[in-house]
């Protein structure tokens, strides 16, 4: 078996993804009660703050700023759907 033969199935693949997608969502959603008002730079180290640990390898990106551009701004939207 090759090195490159050893890699998630597609399923385990979605899930992961789905997994951090709401983990991401959960953070936002929860600074979104607090933060709105605050400085973009303070909800930005927050949501750093809450996401390095629960990633191999975290580096945090631009979406990551806006994120907490939207979240300082009052510009997210909860969702009973969740």
């Amino acid at each position: 078996m090759e090195t490159t033969d050893i890699r998630w199935n597609d399923e385990a693949r979605a899930k992961i993804l789905d997994d951090s997608d709401r983990v991401l969502q959960e953070a936002v959603l929860d600074l979104a009660k607090t933060m709105v008002g605050e400085p973009s730079d303070a909800a930005f180290a927050e949501l750093n703050a809450r996401l390095k640990d629960r990633f191999i390898d975290f580096e945090p990106g631009p979406d990551l700023r806006k994120y907490a551009d939207a979240i300082v701004a009052g510009e997210i939207e909860s969702s009973s759907a969740s």
